[in-house]
């Protein structure tokens, strides 16, 4: 009976092992090769392996135990992928259909913009980081004039709204045009970090260079489904 030198079975290992780097190299770098592709070459180096190994020197048990385990774990993890995948345009899909929905609607994001028109009431907003015993928005014209004050009072963490009635501080109607306001929040000696919030309307959905969502509020930026404080 002839036999094969201990050195075919070291070469012939080795090239197992090569190609399961190899093979973990091209799922790495996203190059496309089928499962049942890598699995059938993989089969046939080890089957080839098993052939031509020394009867008087076989493959070690454990090697050939640690190779079957990385081609496993190589499908495994590109299985895992193709799901996270499916599972991340399902959740792109979900963003578009909900974001789709706020089209037409007036939304609170952050900002400190008012608009006045002639006899009509004007909104804002507030959002408090943590309870907050004195609020007051300060009104002012485009040269950074104060025109109104309005004190809310006390109120809880979270949004709050406030409604200009387009008068100034002297009781008459203001001038109609673009305004814009700040916000002062005390909690007993504290200074609280309150953001302004501006009424606006959603336009349009975008989408990102990243798959994502963004929405068309008007004069200001895109913004996201996170950055919606309030819809009314």
């Amino acid at each position: 009976m002839s036999t094969v030198s201990s050195s075919t079975s070291s070469t012939t290992s080795t090239a197992s092992s090569d190609f399961i780097s190899s093979l973990q190299t091209r799922k790495s770098t996203g190059t496309t090769n089928s499962v049942d592709d890598a699995q059938a070459k993989f089969l046939k180096l080890l089957t080839e392996q098993l052939k031509n190994q020394d009867p008087l020197n076989p493959a070690d048990n454990a090697q050939m135990t640690s190779q079957m385990a990385q081609i496993n774990m190589v499908d495994g993890i590109d299985k895992l992928n193709s799901t996270l995948n499916t599972l991340l345009s399902n959740s792109q899909s979900n963003d578009v259909l909900e974001a789709t929905a706020l089209v037409g609607k007036n939304v609170m994001v952050s900002g400190s913009s008012l608009s006045l028109t002639s006899g009509s009431k004007t909104y804002g907003g507030v959002e408090l980081p943590s309870a907050a015993d004195k609020v007051s928005v300060s009104i002012k014209d485009a040269n950074g004039l104060e025109v109104r004050k309005l004190e809310l009072g006390a109120h809880q963490s979270g949004v709050l709204d406030f409604v200009w009635d387009g008068l100034n501080n002297s009781g008459t109607a203001a001038a109609t045009g673009k305004y814009s306001f700040s916000v002062t929040a005390t909690q007993g000696t504290n200074t609280l970090k309150a953001t302004p919030l501006q009424l606006t309307t959603v336009n349009s959905v975008l989408r990102t260079s990243t798959g994502g969502v963004s929405l068309d509020v008007g004069g200001t930026s895109p913004v996201s489904m996170s950055d919606i404080k309030q819809i009314l």
